[in-house]
């Protein structure tokens, strides 16, 4: 499906698509950064059980505030940018004689998708980073503290000493989302045509904004899901950097240890060294990995996969369904036109 919207459209479009679901999906993503976080067994299991504690389900919305104020800018300037130069590299792929193109159409895809999430990333960053912190604010067992807390911000905040550790995990962030985004775009680009080709050639496509929706939601979620299981040990890492990023010598990193030595090793110094590695960006994310491997093996670099690929799914097919939903109907709204067949 081909749209003719302007810049503000996509804006618009992006912005209530992303403000959507992090309203909706976004308890989901506080367990999976509890599950991925070094204190998961600390702080929301019962060693003596081995039952996952109340705790865990606490609080499911600290820290969506920041999220929300950076999610509207950031998944706009994703959009913008991504269709853009998606345009761009349409018009300047030569054609070659036998009628096929230089550069192929999933190449195109995620090239864009790939420039796209560098501008988003850059301001998403101090968002996620506070985020993440702000989800791991414990709570009193007799805690009488609602979903929403906006508390739990405030203390996360108070952690960070400067500006510029708000932007630790930028190239943790990047390194998950760039592959995420090469992965997904191209495969639900592709899911998203033949679906409409196939309900085309038997004359049951209508073009109506219910169908793009659905379509979308169903490619989007498909796509969604494989890319998200595939990324995950690079999400553990993006999280375990994320949250030791308020500073050194914090409580973070004592209790990382601590659960490490509760696997029988005694590797203070290691993890100190990983910690400081990763403030170094690439390097700092490879011997994180290395760390999680070697303590915890390939499940802890899997940990909250599962639940990663169910909540993707559920929000990348609720996102980009909104998306595409309301550039539809932004255009149709904008030049008078009613709900029919697309062109393309």
């Amino acid at each position: 499906m081909s749209f003719n919207n302007t810049n503000t459209d996509i804006l618009v479009a992006g912005a209530f698509a992303a403000f959507t679901v992090d309203l909706l999906v976004y308890p989901l993503d506080t367990i999976k950064t509890r599950l991925q976080s070094p204190d998961y067994k600390r702080l929301y299991t019962n060693v003596s059980t081995n039952t996952i504690e109340r705790s865990l389900f606490r609080g499911l919305y600290q820290g969506i505030g920041s999220v929300i104020i950076a999610t509207v800018p950031s998944s706009g300037a994703f959009f913008t940018t991504y269709e853009g130069v998606k345009a761009l590299l349409i018009r300047a792929n030569p054609t070659l004689s036998n009628g096929h193109s230089v550069l192929p159409t999933p190449l195109i895809h995620s090239a864009a998708s790939s420039i796209a999430e560098l501008v988003s990333c850059f301001i998403l960053t101090p968002a996620e980073v506070l985020k993440q912190n702000a989800q791991m604010v414990s709570k009193p067992r007799n805690s009488t503290t609602k979903a929403f807390d906006g508390n739990a911000t405030l203390v996360a905040l108070r952690k960070f000493n400067k500006p510029s550790q708000l932007w630790r995990g930028y190239a943790a962030l990047a390194a998950r989302n760039l592959p995420f985004t090469a992965m997904q775009f191209p495969m639900f680009e592709h899911l998203k045509k033949s679906i409409q080709i196939y309900r085309k050639q038997h004359g049951r496509y209508s073009g109506t904004l219910l169908e793009t929706g659905t379509i979308t939601a169903i490619s989007a979620g498909a796509a969604g899901s494989v890319a998200a299981i595939i990324t995950t040990p690079i999400d553990v890492i993006k999280t375990r950097i994320m949250l030791s990023a308020a500073g050194e010598g914090t409580d973070g990193g004592m209790q990382a240890a601590k659960v490490v030595e509760a696997h029988g090793k005694d590797v203070d110094a290691e993890i100190k060294r990983a910690q400081m590695e990763a403030r170094g960006g690439r390097a700092g994310g490879i011997a994180v990995g290395r760390e999680i491997f070697r303590t915890e093996g390939v499940k802890g670099l899997f940990r909250g996969g599962a639940l990663r690929g169910i909540w993707t799914a559920l929000g990348s097919g609720l996102y980009l369904s909104t998306y595409e939903s309301g550039r539809s109907w932004l255009e149709n709204r904008r030049t008078g036109k009613k709900e029919g067949p697309a062109i393309g």
